[in-house]
């Protein structure tokens, strides 16, 4: 994001403390950034604290009486890539939405150029009234990008919709909203990512240490280039939401069976990083399994190859991703699951690299295709794999 000038506009509401934290992340990944505080939000952030994490003045009212000059809305608007209002609050959103002008962030916001991005917070009473649905509803049709809020714990101590958005899930939104581009316009892509998890008992369960991690990089790298993604998730602590994505949340390779089977006819293509258990219990006890001084022995029998699966229903235009990590004999391996299985091209890393494998921030891979081509990356942050392996799906041919 280095160099995108973002204006985030902070209202009256109790989240406001929290636009510490975004702004924290949007310079930390080298964006721009200039602040607009409603009066009523200095009671709950300091605009010493915004001017300082932003490194520029911030503006709250239209006449400086300390400097005895004028605040140009129209400046802000003119220099903003992206208008963030966060928290935006009902009384926000209905001045936005009927064109009222009594604040410098409201007067902005009507002198914007480029996109106007809300993430509302509020009580959950005011959350589902018809009137916030309703300015809500006319600010979508007006263009304005909607954060959706969340479920959560409220200022009021009710539990219900309301909650803003976490600062992580707004930087996201922004990053996806500034750095979109229009390559994959148009294609439905299919992503697998994380672990499965296979039960023994109500309580216990077989997995493995894939964090997600690679498949919600590739996601979301995906969706910055414009395609429509569904992302089916075994157990992962990250998030990603998005109007162009649609998370599917399972826990067993079957689950995660059925979701690909639903979805993958419909796909332009699939990207398969999930690490699904080869093997399951054949019986599920269905009361906690006791401790006793003998052994325990289990009985597993193969899951569904999700992999070989798609491979076989592949159609002539689909491409097929696979992943394969391996701790010793990489790209025989890697050749030979390229071709059992059908794929275009698979991506191959090992547990022999340092700093590639489960749970870690980087990866080191290799990318081996159909064609014989092998091409070998350095070590590098997720997110910068996810690009390189996007960027190959996007110039691969058949």
């Amino acid at each position: 994001m280095r160099n995108k000038r973002i204006l985030l506009g902070i209202t009256g509401g109790i989240a406001a403390y929290k636009i510490a934290f975004l702004i924290r992340l949007l310079k930390k990944e080298g964006a721009e950034v200039k602040c607009i505080m409603t009066p009523a939000s200095c009671d709950f952030i300091s605009p010493l604290v915004v001017a300082t994490l932003s490194e520029n003045p911030v503006g709250i009212e239209f006449w400086n009486k300390a400097t005895g000059e004028w605040t140009n809305h129209v400046e802000f608007g003119i220099w903003a890539d992206l208008f963030v209002i966060a928290p935006a609050t009902a009384n926000t959103l209905a001045k936005m939405a009927n064109g009222s002008c009594d604040n410098l962030i409201l007067a902005t916001y009507l002198s914007m150029k480029g996109k106007t991005m809300v993430a509302p917070a509020m009580d959950l009473d005011m959350h589902a009234h018809a009137a916030t649905k309703r300015n809500l509803a006319t600010l979508e049709s007006d263009g304005v990008i909607l954060i959706p809020a969340e479920h959560g714990v409220l200022a009021s101590g009710l539990v219900g919709d309301g909650r803003m958005s976490e600062p992580e899930t707004i930087f996201s939104w922004i990053e996806m909203q500034v750095m979109k581009t229009n390559e994959l316009n148009g294609k439905k892509i299919l992503v697998t990512a994380g672990p499965t998890y296979e039960s023994l008992d109500p309580v216990r369960f077989i997995g493995n240490h894939s964090s997600g991690k690679m498949g919600y990089a590739i996601a979301k790298n995906l969706v910055l280039r414009g395609a429509e993604v569904v992302l089916i998730s075994g157990p992962a602590k990250m998030k990603l939401s998005h109007p162009n994505l649609t998370l599917i949340s399972v826990t067993s390779a079957d689950q995660m069976f059925e979701a690909v089977e639903k979805y993958w006819s419909s796909m332009n293509g699939g990207i398969f990083s999930a690490a699904v258990a080869d093997y399951k219990p054949k019986t599920i006890a269905v009361q906690k399994i006791k401790k006793s001084d003998d052994g325990l022995t289990i009985q597993l029998i193969k899951n569904k190859d999700i992999l070989a699966w798609a491979g076989d229903h592949k159609s002539e235009t689909q491409i097929l991703v696979g992943f394969a990590l391996e701790t010793g004999n990489l790209i025989e391996n890697g050749k030979g699951k390229l071709k059992r299985k059908n794929l275009d091209f698979i991506v191959l890393n090992t547990l022999e690299d340092k700093g590639a494998g489960f749970g870690v921030d980087t990866n080191k891979i290799s990318i081996l295709d159909i064609h014989n081509n092998l091409r070998s990356f350095e070590l590098k942050h997720k997110p910068e794999v996810a690009a390189d392996i996007i960027d190959y799906f996007i110039n691969f041919k058949k």
